[in-house]
């Protein structure tokens, strides 16, 4: 079935549909077309397939798919005109509100646009949303469609798009989808596996939201009136005299400011989130309180585009890095043993070398160039030193105190070896106040003071190992004030 629409100034003008096969999916794309023409588009947004049913005055349950084919033919074709930049999906919206003005509370709606991946956390910040009067609009990110994975542990393929519009239209909101999947794969998934192809371990994640998701929603909340962007992400903002800055959580099992480092700072006025000063099981409590389906639903823990696949498999499909067999050595050249392909090593991975040794070994450098990997003690691994590209500073380099390596690493003292102004710089230099094992090129490093967020950059290989560097002293590591 396809469904067709014309938008005029945030109403549906004209709509048509186009169905093979039963009378049963005739009718439904003709129900759908009867109550969505004329209507506001954010009341279409709310169509779903109970509603369609309910147009036919009910359908048999072997005839049921015909409405849930007609509804998502007509979210189709309105996120379609929702990702038009031309588009005026406006006409109800809120008037904005003054700058500088607070919250509203319960009783002084505004529209405010929810992005819903269709796991707790986001359902509940548009609780929390709903529970103080917002005028909520509800979107949905389709960043990624392969028949080889598992689309039911993804948050962003088309069986998550799905799952998130019957939640949203079980919680009353309308419902928009955004297809990104074109810029997702040039942006993200180009990137992932150009990068493996060179020996590095890339952050798809940080990349997405830096690139691609937060842009894209928005230029959407723009279009439908809305004041601000809420997400269900486990961060805070922060202000200081020169504007706002990404900050960490409170929770640091949840803390998720990582991996929105390469946020703008430039958009943090239009962005919210709520779960910020929450903990996991306070979230889950708002869910179950609030009578949500995903109260319990488990939170997604793989990349959305491997989502039951492996890296490997992935690479295959999608003109990646393919199998290439290699000597794995030790560090004075040995041969130890063979590989398939450097790209299945990150630096400091101990498992599935296949190795024998009587002490264990990680694996401390690769060499793209020659497919070979070289493994060593872990104490080969230590470095009081990072080497970094592509660094982009909010503040002045005297003022970061800390760095997060990884995702999941505690933060670590540190220092930037030059004196650098807030801006783009092509290289700079850490050094580590704590010895740190395991630093992989091709990983963000995000840039601290304290807790706030003040820069971002590419590890880049160039690290000296520890015995080759010279150690830092805590007291000369520099604190910002």
């Amino acid at each position: 079935m396809r469904i067709g629409l014309e938008v005029r100034d945030g109403v549906v003008a004209e709509a048509g549909f186009d169905a093979e096969g039963c009378a049963a999916a005739r009718a439904a794309g003709s129900a759908v077309v009867e109550l969505v023409r004329g209507a506001d588009v954010l009341d279409a947004a709310r169509v779903s397939p109970q509603t369609v049913r309910e147009e036919l005055g009910g359908l048999s349950p072997e005839r049921s798919h015909a409405a849930e084919l007609a509804a998502d033919a007509l979210h189709r074709a309105l996120g379609a005109a929702a990702a038009d930049p031309a588009a005026d999906l406006a006409r109800q919206a809120a008037a904005p509100s003054p700058p500088g003005a607070a919250t509203p509370g319960r009783g002084s709606p505004r529209r405010t646009l929810v992005a819903m991946s269709g796991g707790v956390d986001s359902a509940v910040a548009a609780q929390l949303c709903l529970d103080r009067g917002d005028d909520v609009v509800a979107v949905t990110l389709e960043l990624w469609s392969d028949p080889a994975n598992d689309g039911t542990r993804s948050c962003c393929s088309p069986q998550a798009v799905t799952g998130a519009r019957a939640l949203a239209h079980r919680m009353g909101l309308p419902h928009l989808t955004l297809d990104l999947n074109a810029a997702f794969r040039r942006e993200v998934v180009d990137d992932f596996l150009a990068q493996h192809a060179t020996g590095a371990t890339p952050n798809p994640c940080v990349r997405c939201n830096g690139l691609v998701r937060f842009g894209a929603m928005l230029g959407l909340a723009g279009r439908v009136g809305a004041t601000r962007l809420v997400t269900g992400h486990y961060a805070r903002i922060a202000r200081d005299g020169h504007g706002p800055l990404i900050r960490a959580a409170t929770d640091p099992a949840k803390d998720q400011a990582y991996m929105l480092a390469r946020l703008d700072p430039a958009l943090l006025d239009r962005l919210e989130f709520p779960l910020g000063e929450m903990e996991k099981p306070h979230v889950r409590a708002i869910a179950r309180a609030a009578n949500l389906p995903v109260a319990s639903k488990p939170d997604s823990q793989d990349l959305c585009f491997l989502a039951g696949t492996s890296a490997q498999a992935f690479m295959r499909r999608h003109d990646g890095p393919g199998e290439r067999p290699g000597a794995i050595v030790d560090e004075r050249g040995r041969v130890l043993g063979e590989h398939d392909g450097q790209q299945r090593f990150t630096i400091g991975q101990r498992r599935g070398l296949r190795v024998s040794s009587p002490e264990p070994l990680y694996v401390v450098r690769k060499h793209p160039a020659s497919n070979r990997v070289v493994v060593g003690p872990r104490s080969s691994l230590a470095r009081r030193s990072v080497a970094l590209s592509g660094a982009t500073l909010h503040r002045d380099a005297a003022q970061v105190d800390r760095v997060k390596l990884r995702y999941r690493s505690a933060p670590v003292p540190c220092r930037v070896t030059s004196a650098a102004a807030a801006g783009r710089h092509g290289r700079l230099e850490l050094e580590l106040g704590d010895e740190v094992y395991g630093v992989a090129p091709g990983q963000t490093a995000c840039l601290l003071r304290r807790d706030d967020v003040v820069g971002w950059a590419t590890i880049r290989a160039g690290g000296e190992p520890l015995s080759e560097s010279v150690s830092l002293p805590m007291s000369e590591v520099a604190l910002a004030p």
